[in-house]
């Protein structure tokens, strides 16, 4: 991190097939050893997968799954006086995003599907109907902040 000047954030460019920033976004973290072709062939398909499981549009279900699954608070390490408190903490709003889709993809990793596509396109169903390991996270992220709530004084 620099000391006198803050990096400039980097400009996404939309996707090809649905112009949507937040899909590029999530292509990129989807993506592995620069192989974006790739990553969009399994994003592609998984949404042709949804919409033929679901009879919604894929995108639809996509978005309201990376909503479900944000968080709005997390839990921050702070040492004081020699303890270690777990502080809870408001995520912000470009965090929230990162960590749904990390969430979702590392939990569509672990599931038992034989594709990527089709692991993913389930990860993303389950997590629009508020279901899955994506959601648990989500839901055990808030219970730990709840837990420690006594220690918000400690915010920094």
């Amino acid at each position: 991190m620099p000391r006198k000047n803050t990096p400039t954030k980097r400009e996404l460019i939309p996707d090809t097939k649905y112009g949507d920033l937040l899909v590029s976004k999530f292509i990129g973290f989807l993506m592995k050893q620069g192989e974006r072709s790739v990553a969009e062939k399994i994003f592609y398909s998984a949404m042709d997968s949804i919409e033929k499981r679901t009879g919604q549009t894929g995108i639809e279900t996509f978005h309201k799954a990376l909503n479900n699954v944000k968080p709005v608070l997390e839990v921050k390490s702070r040492r004081v006086g020699g303890a270690t408190y777990q502080v809870p903490v408001e995520v912000r709003a470009d965090r929230r995003i990162a960590l749904a889709i990390r969430w979702v993809i590392s939990y569509a990793h672990s599931r038992g599907e034989h594709t990527m596509a089709e692991k993913l396109a389930a990860e993303l169903i389950a997590a629009a109907n508020n279901e899955g390991a994506s959601i648990k996270k989500k839901e055990d992220t808030h219970k730990m902040a709840e837990a420690n709530k006594a220690f918000a004084h400690f915010r920094w």
